[in-house]
């Protein structure tokens, strides 16, 4: 058998903070994944992302630490249009959350925009730009 990409797991200091943050994305968590020390949403496509806490980590891995600084992770989400892009970067700063860089036309045919997470993880929102032709 050949091992197949199935997770990204983020450590979070902050776990309702972090679900309220990927809840905005779209993502489904369950209800009551506040009070559990792992969870996870299963994206489009059958790929996992999952959240641990600090305590948990250091339940398992005696002498963890987190890693210092922030933007330990990125991650990407392909939203629909455009303009789909601007609302939810505006919606996303305009609940507390970092504005890396504000919507912008790449020059790789995207709209483009980065937002922080709770953990300063970057990330970028993203859909095609409309065909100049």
């Amino acid at each position: 058998m050949t091992p197949r990409f199935a997770v990204v797991g983020l450590v979070v200091s902050d776990l309702v903070a972090s679900l309220a943050f990927y809840r905005r994305l779209g993502l489904d968590f369950p209800a009551d994944a506040a009070e559990q020390p792992h969870v996870e949403a299963v994206l489009p496509g059958g790929t996992v992302l999952a959240l641990d806490t600090e305590d948990t980590v250091r339940s398992f891995h005696a002498g963890w630490r987190p890693p210092v600084g922030t933007g330990r992770a990125s991650l990407a989400f392909r939203c629909e249009d455009p303009a789909e892009v601007d609302s939810l970067y505006a919606e996303l700063v305009e609940a507390g959350h970092h504005g890396e860089l504000t919507p912008w036309d790449a020059v790789w045919g995207q709209r483009y925009a980065t937002v922080h997470d709770p953990d300063g993880n970057g990330v970028d929102l993203f859909a095609p730009l409309p065909d100049a032709s």
